[in-house]
């Protein structure tokens, strides 16, 4: 995982940009009858509206606090993410996911966590619908994960479990045999 070049430079700099957050909310056919795709910053905006566009999708200001992002010697990251239910879009998703899949929630769906800077966003983000610095391809590398599980739905607030795809129940890494033939350099010092 590298950072893009762009965003490590403006990092380094004496004035950074401010880290925008956004994420993805994918459902599957398989698992939840729909192909739909949700998009929600916790930030704020120029705009009156709140949203933010980025890479010409537009993302809902919703409160989300997402958590356990950071990787840890010997375990990959369980974060979870908290979405505010006040208007009740989620529980709205969560009703018509479980009408079409007989109550699988939404287990399974992918959730993309996404991190750029503020002056790389899309121009239509500002006043003057312009911005000289903007670049849909700086951006931090993008986090995916699956929803592992629902533990928490109330009138204010969905909260769910995320897990890397790999680090589910029932999945499996494809196997193969890692030899000398096919991986030349392994077990030999290069000094």
């Amino acid at each position: 995982m590298s950072v893009n070049s762009a965003v490590f430079s403006n990092l380094q700099s004496i004035n950074p940009s401010a880290i925008i957050e956004l994420f993805t909310l994918q459902l599957s056919t398989a698992l939840h009858g729909a192909n739909t795709i949700y998009r929600f910053h916790a930030g704020s905006n120029l705009n009156a509206n709140g949203k933010i566009v980025w890479a010409g999708n537009e993302y809902l200001r919703f409160p989300i606090q997402a958590t356990g992002f950071a990787f840890q010697r010997g375990q990959l990251p369980r974060p979870k993410i908290a979405i505010s239910n006040a208007t009740g879009l989620i529980s709205s998703i969560l009703l018509s996911v479980n009408e079409t899949t007989t109550g699988n929630d939404l287990t399974g769906a992918t959730v993309t966590r996404i991190r750029t800077l503020a002056k790389f966003i899309d121009a239509v983000n500002f006043a003057d619908g312009t911005n000289a610095t903007a670049d849909n391809t700086a951006e931090f590398p993008q986090e995916v994960y699956s929803i592992d599980r629902k533990s928490t739905e109330t009138r204010d607030i969905v909260e769910f479990e995320l897990a890397a795809p790999t680090d589910l129940a029932g999945i499996r890494i494809p196997g193969r045999q890692a030899t000398r033939s096919i991986f030349p350099s392994i077990g030999t010092f290069v000094g």
